[in-house]
């Protein structure tokens, strides 16, 4: 039985305060809800915004309680809430994404084995939460990456190897569990974000195509520089999966694209960064699609009415001068007719940490791809 329905203006609860939240902060605003988020950062950007800000663990029992009393649904920004909170307040309303799903996201080691067990193409690995697991790694797994199970983003938790030897090494240097997966000769890297309602609708937005620097999404490119039939292929996959989970909600799917074979290589429950072209490129958002599969809506339509290109805005661009932090010249990009520029709001910059994004659209591809190139080079993008 499909739940009723939740009408503005009730009090959604969002777990975790980035940007990603604070997208759907702005969404759930402009469709008339109210949000309340919980994120122990004082400076979190989507408490900023929010309706009220909860500056606490995600654990906090007086917080939970809080969110209960208040709010009629509730959702995440990022996979690492503990699964636990999660399931508390689904005692006492709606929340997307459950806590199954979030736990299998949370441990490669659980993510993988879901995939593999359930015929879905990926990597070859083994998990390693031992050193003594390593002992069974074929030569045949070389060169690999050894990745940490759970914490692990843009980059961060991974470390190339060639060998058991180099593997031990690095896994010592670690000393939690991990997972060891080959290499692989990459022709693309492509992501499928979706939208699932309660009562089995999906939507997939167009295949994403991109590209990374030092693990940190760096590009997307949309639609993917790819074929017809492949794209159709991921969007299956992808929505096989979902369907597998009972997913509802905004729900990511991360592929290789090897020997033109599409591997899984892992999921988020939850909008994604490769996604924030949808703000400016699509009929509907992915944080709007968020919203309204969290309050029983029926979906938009994901629809690209223009091909986009969207460039991640790392910290290292308030560096470019030397070791003193100086804002970037933002006007570089405003005056860029086809361009709209997205800055998070964050206190501070470091070298690596998201700032913000921006997304060149245009009706022609190659307009599109070379407008967003030469605003890279303006701004200082290396």
């Amino acid at each position: 039985m499909t739940p009723p329905m939740i009408a503005p203006p009730a009090t959604l609860a969002l777990l975790g305060g980035g940007q990603l939240g604070r997208f759907f902060v702005h969404a759930a605003h402009e469709l008339g809800y109210k949000v309340i988020v919980l994120d122990p950062d004082s400076d979190a950007p989507a408490g900023k915004i929010a309706d009220d800000h909860i500056v606490a663990n995600y654990d906090d029992q007086s917080a939970l309680t809080q969110l209960s009393r208040q709010c009629a649904a509730a959702t995440t920004e990022f996979e690492n809430v503990p699964s636990a909170v999660l399931e508390q307040l689904a005692q006492t309303m709606p929340v997307s994404p459950s806590a199954d799903t979030v736990s299998i996201a949370q441990d490669r080691i659980r993510e993988k084995t879901f995939l593999r067990d359930n015929g879905f193409n990926t990597a070859r690995f083994i998990s390693v939460e031992n050193e003594s697991d390593l002992d069974s790694a074929s030569n045949e797994l070389f060169p690999a990456i050894l990745k940490t199970a759970r914490f692990g983003y843009d980059g961060k938790g991974q470390v190339r190897v060639s060998s058991i030897e180099e593997a031990r090494v690095a896994y010592r240097n670690f000393n939690i569990p991990c997972v060891l997966e080959r290499m692989l000769p990459l022709d693309l890297e492509v992501s499928v974000v979706l939208a699932r309602s309660a009562d089995g609708q999906c939507c997939c937005f167009p295949l994403a195509e991109n590209d990374h620097n030092n693990g940190i999404l760096d590009m997307t490119i949309v639609p993917a520089r790819t074929t017809p039939a492949l794209q159709q292929q991921a969007e299956q996959m992808a929505s096989n999966l979902a369907a597998l989970l009972s997913y509802v909600g905004v729900f990511t799917v991360e592929f290789f694209i090897s020997d033109g074979q599409l591997l899984i290589n892992e999921i988020a429950p939850r909008p994604h960064n490769s996604g924030h072209y949808t703000l400016d490129g699509c009929v509907t958002s992915q944080y709007e699609q968020q919203l309204r599969a969290l309050c029983g809506l029926p979906l938009g339509a994901a629809t690209l009415h223009s091909h986009s290109i969207m460039v991640n805005l790392l910290g290292d661009l308030w560096f470019q001068q030397g070791n003193d932090s100086c804002e970037p010249n933002w006007l570089l990009l405003n005056q860029i007719p086809d361009l709209k520029l997205h800055l998070y709001g964050k206190t501070s910059a470091r070298p690596g940490r998201k700032m913000g994004h921006f997304t060149v659209i245009n009706q022609e591809a190659e307009t599109a791809l070379a407008t967003a190139m030469a605003a890279r080079k303006a701004i200082g993008i290396q």
